[in-house]
């Protein structure tokens, strides 16, 4: 098939990792994937790619278009990309009343499929004909390797262990404040607390192995890719109870789901350090691995085609 992706390219690297990575595993698949990125901030710069995007459809033909987030699907939509599918991201239908507005609008009238990431997105976004369909996650590419390896390309101390907070201090829903506060009530006095800013995605398996613990509290989520993607390395992980991440750790040992409270967070985080075998969170998440998930997306293209 020839397929066309849409999202915004206002990232550090063009284009989200877990776009081109979803794109990529259709491409193994023996799909054609190309991509179109939305550049510039704000109403104008959206405003402006709908005249951009519309010329660039009419050089060029696909079966299908798939845009990734609700404005650049809004901007696919009015400029003419037919047919049209969606992914929304937690941030669609989790952070404004009037966002989800407008989906339902431009679902009605432009949008032949909605996927969303989790069964909490599909009851928040509010619309019964969308389609549950986590992101897939590069087994290849996310594995378990030496720690001592990990530490040399983090080039964390090695006599300390690690504490990652898996996202950017900067974005406010991912709550890290409450992450220091908990970090504050350990009694540990060897444990370091990192995070995760402008670092490259294919580092990334690095940091995830160089890590003792990874840690999440965010406000909400929809699907985080960063705690798959940590389970499938074998991480121990802390997480608050958002999205859906109790369904994807599920019962896997050495991984705590916990509630917002900074003492419940703490008292997960040490029970974490202390346990002493490596998770199997790999085989419990093996139904995303993105070769199961790239020809379940592909059934969905084909019945809309």
């Amino acid at each position: 098939m020839e397929i066309l992706f849409i999202s915004s390219g206002n990232t550090k690297n063009g284009i989200s990792p877990i776009v081109f990575n979803q794109g990529n595993s259709l491409i193994k698949l023996g799909h054609r994937v190309s991509f179109f990125t939305i550049k510039g901030k704000g109403f104008k710069g959206y405003l402006k790619h709908i005249f951009i995007l519309r010329k660039f459809l009419q050089r060029h033909s696909y079966d299908v278009v798939h845009a990734h987030y609700s404005l650049s699907a809004a901007v696919a939509a009015l400029a003419g990309g037919q047919p049209l599918v969606v992914s929304l991201m937690g941030s669609d239908v989790k952070a404004s009343f009037l966002l989800r507005y407008i989906i339902k609008i431009f679902n009605f009238f432009f949008w032949k499929k909605i996927i969303v990431k989790s069964q909490d997105m599909k009851v928040s976004c509010g619309i019964k004909t969308t389609t549950v369909l986590p992101n897939g996650v590069d087994f290849k590419k996310f594995r378990p390797f030496s720690k001592k390896e990990a530490l040399e390309i983090t080039g964390w101390n090695p006599n300390k262990q690690h504490l990652l907070f898996a996202a950017n201090p900067g974005r406010k829903v991912k709550n890290y404040p409450l992450a220091q506060s908990a970090f504050k009530l350990l009694n540990h006095q060897n444990v370091e607390l990192h995070s995760l800013t402008d670092i490259p995605n294919i580092q990334m398996p690095a940091y995830f192995n160089a890590a003792d613990v990874i840690l999440l509290t965010s406000h909400w989520e929809g699907s985080p890719n960063v705690i798959k993607e940590a389970m499938a390395c074998n991480c121990k992980i802390v997480a608050v109870d958002v999205g859906d991440i109790k369904e994807t750790i599920g019962d896997t040992s050495g991984c705590y789901v916990t509630s917002f409270n900074k003492t419940e967070i703490a008292d997960k985080i040490d029970k974490a350090l202390q346990y002493s075998k490596q998770p199997e969170g790999r085989n419990h998440i093996s139904h995303l691995n993105s070769e199961v998930i790239a020809p379940q997306l592909i059934s969905i293209y084909k019945d809309i085609v």
